[in-house]
């Protein structure tokens, strides 16, 4: 018996269109009908390759890649004798019934058709049909830049059918995770490929159906070597340079003032390169944006350190400055005046402003228990000797000891929040 690819209506007259090397064409074949229409479904099985998946952006969150697509089915009315498959010119895909097959989430894709359209036909002796497509394809990605850049990226290509639910046509993968192939073989720039399996599932659709999916999910490590010679080494050199003005003296202003505004500046600019590669992102705190902002904080610490040794230490030299003056005049006029009587009248100038206004005293602690005062002013005596104790905890004694402590704690504690921040992206 020969077999023939049944009557094909012709567009352009009343003849029949057929498949070159097959003589007659079987009565009935229709290109708009599905095989076994009217009756159990087509069963789709697919396998692809992935050539290159060139570009992954975050800006636009998703990612370019090409794939070769192949697409395998059984069609009973063009099953022929003998064991023998015959690859067909593609051009005759327009003759055959073929799967409505797209990708889920394609933002652009388009098929290659250089030097002429890469498909390809092929026609088995038992009526399976082998079609295969090379396409290119911009596909979303939700990416989670929370931990980035320690991050890993899932990332879907999905495929269904368009217009035949689950009661006409089937999805499977030809042979489960074997189907794949080439992407273990990728070689990204900034990511590494780090497992993917396949899946099979089912989309509801408001047009009432549920139509198969078949869905390739891959999991992308993002490379942090580049990022850490890039923006975490700088980033902590800078606040290791910070330090070095511990070691310089309170009276040099300049240098010490130098190298704080020169790291503060610095630390700036590098954070600002750092988001500039993700300017559409900004919405996100991403694990890089935490640690320079952690750095910063260090630096502008170190520089704050500085301002609050220096005032220190010129509010004391101040307060010694009139202590020494009096004394020096004392001893000179001492010769020529009774001290006996500068103490009588000392004391008593200081009874009666005691005694008349007690809201004036100078002294720090004064025992207001014992002063003939109303009850409401000896209440702003008592809240006056409490603010002195308390500014009196804060007041620094030697400021040189300041640049001590900040030597040992500034490497200390910058050192426990390096450990806080690696564990914590690295392992949750």
């Amino acid at each position: 018996r020969r077999c023939s690819l049944g009557h094909v209506p012709n567009l352009h007259g009343g003849d029949t269109t057929s498949l070159p090397g097959f003589e007659n064409l079987t009565m009935g074949y229709n290109k708009y009908l599905r095989p076994y229409f009217g009756g159990e479904p087509v069963q789709i099985a697919m396998s692809l390759d992935v050539a290159s998946i060139s570009s992954i952006s975050e800006s636009d969150m998703d990612y370019t890649a090409t794939i070769y697509l192949r697409q395998r089915w059984t069609d009973p009315r063009l099953v022929f004798h003998g064991n023998k498959s015959f690859t067909l010119d593609a051009r005759l895909v327009e003759l055959l019934w073929v799967p409505d097959t797209y990708i889920v989430e394609s933002k652009r894709s388009f098929l290659h058709d250089v030097t002429v359209g890469n498909r390809l036909i092929r026609l088995f002796s038992n009526g399976t049909i082998l079609y295969a497509l090379r396409i290119t394809t911009t596909v979303a990605c939700n990416m989670d830049l929370s931990k980035y850049p320690m991050d890993t990226q899932t990332c879907r290509l999905q495929l269904e059918s368009w217009g035949y639910d689950e009661n006409d046509v089937i999805f499977t993968w030809l042979r489960g995770n074997d189907s794949v192939h080439g992407i273990e073989k990728l070689r990204l720039s900034q990511y590494t490929v780090e497992r993917y399996y396949t899946l099979v599932s089912k989309s509801q659709q408001e047009t009432a159906g549920s139509y198969p999916r078949l869905i390739l999910q891959f999991e992308l490590r993002r490379n942090i070597l580049y990022f850490i010679l890039e923006t975490y080494v700088p980033s902590t050199l800078l606040v290791m340079l910070s330090w070095v003005s511990f070691w310089i003296t309170l009276d040099s202003v300049p240098a010490r003032t130098c190298i704080g505004v020169t790291t503060v500046l610095s630390m700036t600019t590098l954070m600002i390169g750092s988001r500039s590669s993700l300017s559409k992102t900004n919405c996100f705190i991403k694990a890089i944006d935490v640690y320079l902002g952690i750095c910063f904080s260090f630096i502008f610490g170190a520089l704050v350190e500085y301002a609050v040794a220096h005032y220190s230490s010129s509010q004391k030299c101040a307060a010694k400055a009139p202590q020494e003056g009096p004394a020096n005049e004392l001893t000179k006029e001492m010769e020529e005046v009774d001290i006996t009587n500068i103490l009588n009248s000392s004391i008593t100038s200081y009874k009666r402003k005691i005694s008349f206004t007690s809201i004036e005293i100078s002294s720090d602690n004064v025992n207001c228990s014992g002063l003939t005062m109303k009850t409401h002013e000896k209440i702003k005596c008592v809240l006056r000797n409490k603010m002195h104790r308390i500014i009196g905890y804060f007041t620094i004694q030697n400021p040189s000891n300041v640049d001590h402590y900040s030597k040992l704690l500034f490497p200390l504690f910058f050192m426990l929040v390096n450990v806080f921040y690696w564990a914590y992206y690295l392992y949750f």
